[in-house]
């Protein structure tokens, strides 16, 4: 078994007005992991990436990551946002910049790299997610599935020891969902580690190496992307058939 990179013990969060919506969550990512976080809206899922990546504060529980607790107050979140990607459901881009000038922001103010370094690694990325073609466009002239590659790309170019994927394909048209799906697979391939919130069912079994199901902020249950094929708690099971009769 590869090197854990992410280590998620007994995560809480409850918002303010009592609504505890992570209760005691508790998984690791290994080098080189897919991990798929699957369950009903209200499960938690969102919650538990935006934790970890802190962009919002858990009220328990420990993260760490590469061994090191984060979520601490003397942790740097800047430095942390760069070692963990970010891929949001609503892309995130900056509507004024041009997709080389999103894609290398970060490399730039983050990173320190020169204008022609950053643009080398940003150009690099965007080959990957077959956008070459778009560079000098504005996110406003590109379509839903275009922009969520976009993203994809500007976490990519950061380089990061683990990207999280929050619903990546929820705000888009049917039609461009297979795209997305496409890039990300390919990234899966290629042994990136990766935590996927989805609700597409079909690809989390056939991309994902390990699957996380979310019941009430809880860990229901949790094994190998065969899982889906033979869950083993009735809750599981009855949110797969609900699933099944969404689509």
């Amino acid at each position: 078994m590869s090197e854990v990179v992410l280590s998620i013990r007994d995560l809480e969060k409850t918002y303010p007005g009592g609504v505890q919506a992570v209760r005691g969550v508790s998984f690791d990512v290994h080098q080189g992991e897919s991990v798929a976080i699957i369950g009903s809206s209200g499960s938690g899922k969102s919650t538990v990436l935006r934790c970890i990546n802190r962009l919002i504060e858990p009220t328990g529980g420990v993260i760490e990551l590469g061994g090191t607790q984060i979520n601490t107050p003397r942790a740097n979140v800047n430095e942390i946002r760069s070692r963990i990607g970010m891929v949001f459901q609503s892309f995130e881009l900056f509507a004024h910049l041009k997709v080389l000038e999103n894609v290398t922001l970060g490399l730039r103010h983050v990173r320190g790299m020169s204008k022609s370094e950053a643009d080398k690694v940003a150009m690099e990325v965007l080959e990957r997610v077959d956008l070459l073609e778009r560079v000098d466009a504005y996110p406003g002239n590109l379509s839903g599935g275009q922009k969520q590659r976009v993203a994809i790309a500007r976490a990519l170019a950061m380089k990061p020891e683990v990207i999280l994927f929050d619903e990546p394909t929820s705000a888009l048209d049917p039609e461009l969902i297979g795209s997305v799906l496409k890039t990300i697979r390919g990234l899966a391939d290629e042994g990136l580690t990766m935590i996927i919130v989805t609700h597409e069912i079909n690809f989390a079994r056939d991309v994902a190496d390990r699957i996380v199901y979310l019941d009430k902020g809880l860990v229901a249950e949790e094994g190998p992307s065969s899982i889906i094929n033979n869950p083993k708690t009735e809750r599981m099971q009855r949110f797969l058939a609900s699933m099944n009769e969404e689509h």
